[in-house]
């Protein structure tokens, strides 16, 4: 009987783990669905400033990549989903945040994508509130989409602005080297 429990117990630990991760009390998902595709999780890791924990972020690809610079340039489906838990992001943080991340992305190279970054900044608009979930999702169908809590809220076509816009996590510049490591698992 003892047996029986102890595996019944394994079982159901080892079925959650391969399911959910949690970060700083956030369940990350081991899978993401987009456009009919399953993608999975490379790594997920925490943002923060000043020791002020501001959102949990997980990289989602078709398949696991451990080279930062391939994951930048590569043109295939993939995602990133940015949990908010912090009331410190607001609207205004998250836009000036996003546009501070494209400089150090693109080397302050960023007149080329400069409306298409406005565009993205959008999806930002609306007071953002502990708890919302945004999905940047690039298909090269269809560009990279933002979702906030399953919402389409703003759509950027194109190849280099994608590049750009991993960049912000995953360039030789990232908003936060440990972040950046915790995403590929280097």
């Amino acid at each position: 009987m003892l047996r029986t429990l102890m595996s019944l117990v394994f079982a159901l630990t080892a079925f959650s783990c391969v399911h959910a991760k949690e970060i700083e009390g956030i369940d990350v998902d081991e899978t993401l669905d987009v456009t009919a595709q399953t993608l999975v999780l490379n790594g997920a890791g925490v943002r923060s400033k000043f020791f002020l924990d501001l959102y949990v972020a997980a990289l989602y690809l078709s398949q696991e990549e451990k080279d930062a610079d391939a994951i930048i340039k590569a043109d295939k489906p993939m995602a990133i989903r940015l949990y908010i838990v912090s009331d410190m992001i607001t609207s205004k943080r998250m836009a000036d945040s996003t546009r501070d991340g494209f400089v150090r992305s693109t080397h302050g190279n960023v007149a080329p994508i400069e409306d298409k970054i406005e565009e993205l900044i959008k999806a930002f608009s609306e007071e953002i509130e502990e708890g919302d979930v945004f999905d940047l999702v690039y298909t090269p169908e269809t560009g990279v989409t933002v979702y906030r809590d399953g919402e389409a809220e703003s759509n950027v076509k194109g190849l280099a602005f994608k590049q750009a816009l991993f960049g912000i996590w995953l360039s030789d510049d990232p908003v936060q080297t440990s972040l950046k490591k915790a995403l590929v698992r280097s």
